[in-house]
C-alpha cells in the first residue's frame, strides 16, 4: 500500500455522534462558533508571505516538487488570528477553544523564483469547534507532508469525554490530469477501553482495499483484501470535510455509528 497507516475521519466521525451521549450539562454549554469569510488567495506571489492574508499566518511550510519539474512547489498551511475565534467557556473540555481556521494552499515553483497559486482548500482540514474533541493538528499528530512527490493530509482525533474512541486519518494526493487526485486512503481507530482496533487503507492505483482488525493486547491482526468495486473517483476538492467523508468502498458506516 502506500506506507504505513496514519489515521482519522472514520474515527471522527464516531466521535461526533458520541456527542449526544455527553451528560445534559455537557450539552448545555454548546459553543457559539463565530462564522468565518474565507479569503481568496492571490494568483502569484513572490514567496509565501505573499499569499498570507492579512489577519492569517503560516502555521506549517513545505518546500517539495509536485509536479515532476525538478522545482520546489510550496504547501502551507495557513491559520486565521482572530481573538473572536478564541472562546472561554465553563463546560467540558478544552478552555480556551482556539477555533481559528486553517486554510491549505499549494503553490507551483516558477523558473524566476516566485509561485504560482495551484489550489487552496479550507474544508479538507475541519475546524476545532467541540471543546471535548482534540484539535485535529495536535502534538504534531496531524498535519501535511511531501512524500516522493506526493501531498499527504493528516487528521487526529481524540475525545476527552463522550467517547473511547481515537485515531488517525491520511489522505494522499498527487498531480495529475490538472488536479490533486486522492490516490490512497488509511484510516486507522481504537477504542480505548477495550484496546480494539481497525484499520482500512485504500490504493485507488492498484483498486485494492486491506482491512485489519485486532487488540493492542495481542500480537497480530485478522487482515482482508477487497477489490475497490467503486469507479468513484476523489481529489482534493471534491472530499470535502476531511472529518466527515469518508471514501470508503462500501457504505458501512464507521465505526460507533448507528447501524
Amino acid at each position: 500500500m502506500l506506507g504505513a497507516p496514519n489515521v482519522g475521519p472514520c474515527i471522527m466521525r464516531a466521535l461526533l455522534i458520541a456527542l449526544p451521549l455527553l451528560s445534559l450539562p455537557a450539552r448545555a454549554h454548546a459553543l457559539d462558533i463565530p462564522p468565518v469569510d474565507y479569503p481568496t488567495l492571490p494568483a502569484t506571489a513572490a514567496d509565501a508571505n505573499g499569499f498570507v492574508p492579512r489577519g492569517w499566518r503560516i502555521e506549517q511550510r513545505l518546500d517539495g516538487d509536485l509536479n515532476a519539474d525538478r522545482r520546489a512547489d510550496l504547501v502551507l498551511v495557513l491559520r486565521q488570528q482572530d481573538p473572536r475565534n478564541v472562546l472561554e467557556h465553563d463546560g467540558m473540555g478544552i478552555s480556551p477553544l482556539d477555533s481559528n481556521p486553517r486554510l491549505l494552499a499549494i503553490a507551483w515553483a516558477r523558473p524566476d523564483g516566485s509561485y504560482a497559486l495551484a489550489a487552496q482548500n479550507h474544508q479538507l482540514i475541519p475546524r476545532h469547534e467541540y471543546p471535548n474533541l482534540s484539535d485535529v493538528f495536535e502534538d504534531g499528530a496531524g498535519g501535511v507532508s511531501i512524500v516522493r512527490g506526493t501531498l499527504q493530509v493528516g487528521l487526529y482525533a481524540f475525545s476527552n469525554a463522550g467517547s473511547w474512541a481515537t485515531g488517525s486519518t491520511r489522505f494522499t494526493f498527487r498531480w495529475q490530469h490538472d488536479a490533486f487526485a486522492l490516490i490512497g486512503y488509511d484510516d486507522d481507530s481504537m477504542m480505548r477501553n477495550s484496546g480494539q482496533t481497525e484499520s482500512v487503507s485504500i490504493n485507488y492505483a492498484t483498486a485494492k482495499v486491506r482491512r485489519a482488525s485486532g487488540s493492542i493486547e495481542t500480537d497480530g491482526e485478522q487482515v482482508r483484501w477487497e477489490k475497490l468495486v467503486s469507479k468513484k473517483r476523489w481529489t482534493l476538492d471534491s472530499i470535502g470535510d476531511g472529518a466527515g467523508v469518508t471514501p470508503l468502498p462500501d457504505p458501512r458506516p464507521p465505526m460507533g455509528a448507528p447501524r
